[in-house]
């Protein structure tokens, strides 16, 4: 199980794969939306905002999101460490579960160049 640290260092850099992006993905980054993201084996959830294609005002707290963000993921840490570190492809933990993502119908269109 990862540890919040590196929890909070894989959204880092996810912040900083989307910030390096081109064509589009950097548009579908371009987003200006709330996002959470709950890491269920260590009822741990992260908030910030997805702007300028980037994750900013990043902070975590304890349980599941008290608010509904415009963008939510749910997954366990190994996964989202795994996620972005390229060794869990996301098609693939989204069909067995592994990873939920809710958010609105346009944003999910634009959000599948990031996936």
């Amino acid at each position: 199980m990862a540890d919040t640290d590196e929890c909070r260092a894989a959204l880092e850099q996810l912040s900083r794969n989307m910030a390096q992006a081109e064509g589009n993905v950097r548009k579908a980054a371009a987003l200006d939306r709330s996002l959470s993201c709950w890491l269920t084996d260590l009822d741990l959830t992260f908030t910030g905002v997805l702007r300028e294609g980037r994750i900013q005002d990043l902070v975590h707290a304890p349980g599941a999101p008290t608010g509904k963000a415009a963008i939510r993921l749910v997954m366990t840490s190994d996964d989202l460490v795994a996620l972005v570190g390229g060794r869990l492809n996301f098609a693939g933990a989204w069909a067995a579960g592994r990873v939920r993502l809710e958010a609105g119908f346009r944003d999910l269109l634009r959000l599948r160049a990031l996936l």
